[in-house]
C-alpha cells in the first residue's frame, strides 16, 4: 500500500501527518509573521527615497526575504543550526533559551507550532482525504499568518489577502467548498458589508473604525465560503472582538481609544464557518424558534 492510498484510507494515518506537517508549517509562519512586514517596510523606504530623490543611485542592502538570510539570535547574533530549528521539540531541548547566549525565546514560537498543527490536524479530521483537505489547510495557515501580523502591527497584508480572495474564486469554478455563484457573491458581499460600516462609522464620527485590510480578509473568506457564509462569520467575529475588546478595557486598563486588530477575530470566525458554519447557524435558527 502506497503512502496515498495509506492517508485515503487510514483517517489516523492522515490525521497524524497532517498534524506532523502542520509542525513544520507553523514553523515557516513563525518567519512569514517576522519577515514579511520587515520586508514590507523596507520596500516602502526603497520606493520613498525613489521618489524624493530620483537621480541619487540607492546601493541595494542586505538579500532579505522569507528564505535569506538564515535566522539568527537578536541578541548575539548566533545562527540557528537545523538541529535548533525543529519544531517544538528544540524549544524544550533548549528550555527555551539561545544555545550560544542563554537569552530568553519568546514561548510564542513553539505555541504557533503547536497551535498551527493541531488546527491543521482539526481541519484533517473534518474534511478527510481529498482536495477540499488540502484547500482548508492552506486557507488555515493563511488565516494564522494573517492573524499574527494583523496582532503584531495591525496590517494584514495584500501580498497575502488578495491571492487568498482570487484562489477562493478559482476554487468555485470546481466547487472544492461553494459554487462559482455563491462564491462571487460572496467575495462582493464579504467587502461591501464591512465598508459600508466603516463609511458609516466615519460619517458618524469622524473616525476610521477598521482598515481595508478587514473588507479584502472578509471578501476572501467570502469567495471561499459563499455568501451563505458570511452572517455567521461577521456574527462570530463582532461577538468576540467585543468580547476582548471589553475584557482589555476593564480588566487591563487598556485605552479605549487605541484600535485593536479586527483580523485575528474575522480569521478565526472565518476558519470555524468553514468547518462548522452550517451547523452553528442551524443552532442559532433552533435556538431563536426560526426553524
Amino acid at each position: 500500500m502506497d503512502l496515498f492510498n495509506l492517508l485515503a484510507q487510514s483517517p489516523l494515518a492522515l490525521i497524524s501527518t497532517v498534524f506532523l506537517l502542520g509542525l513544520l508549517i507553523g514553523s515557516f509562519l513563525n518567519v512569514v509573521a517576522y519577515r514579511l512586514p520587515v520586508i514590507m517596510e523596507r520596500d516602502w523606504k526603497q520606493q520613498c527615497l525613489e521618489y524624493l530623490h530620483p537621480d541619487q543611485a540607492i546601493e541595494p542592502g542586505e538579500r532579505f526575504n522569507l528564505v535569506v538570510p538564515r535566522s539568527r539570535c537578536p541578541a548575539c547574533g548566533h545562527q540557528i543550526t537545523a538541529l535548533e530549528n525543529i519544531p517544538v521539540l528544540s524549544y524544550l531541548f533548549l528550555r527555551g533559551k539561545c544555545s550560544a547566549c542563554g537569552t530568553h525565546i519568546s514561548a510564542r514560537y513553539p505555541i504557533v507550532e503547536f497551535v498551527t498543527a493541531l488546527l491543521s490536524a482539526v481541519v484533517a479530521f473534518k474534511l478527510g482525504w481529498g482536495w477540499p483537505l488540502l484547500a482548508g489547510l492552506f486557507f488555515t495557515w493563511s488565516l494564522i499568518a494573517l492573524s499574527l501580523i494583523d496582532f503584531d502591527h495591525k496590517l494584514l497584508p495584500d501580498s497575502i489577502t488578495l491571492p487568498l480572495l482570487w484562489l477562493g474564486l478559482l476554487l468555485s469554478l470546481n466547487t472544492v467548498f461553494v459554487d462559482m455563484r455563491a462564491s462571487i457573491i460572496g467575495a462582493a458581499a464579504g467587502y461591501l458589508s464591512l465598508w459600508s460600516v466603516y463609511q458609516l462609522f466615519r460619517l458618524v464620527t469622524g473616525k476610521e473604525g477598521m482598515g481595508f485590510g478587514d473588507f479584502k480578509l472578509l471578501a476572501a473568506i467570502g469567495a471561499w465560503l459563499g455568501w451563505q457564509a458570511l452572517p455567521v462569520t461577521i456574527m462570530l467575529s463582532s461577538l468576540v472582538g467585543a468580547v476582548v475588546g471589553v475584557s482589555l478595557i476593564l480588566i487591563r486598563g487598556r485605552d479605549r481609544n487605541i484600535p485593536i486588530p479586527f483580523g485575528p477575530y474575522i480569521a478565526a470566525a472565518g476558519w470555524l464557518a468553514m468547518l462548522w458554519g452550517k451547523d452553528i447557524t442551524d443552532a442559532y435558527l433552533r435556538f431563536a424558534g426560526l426553524a
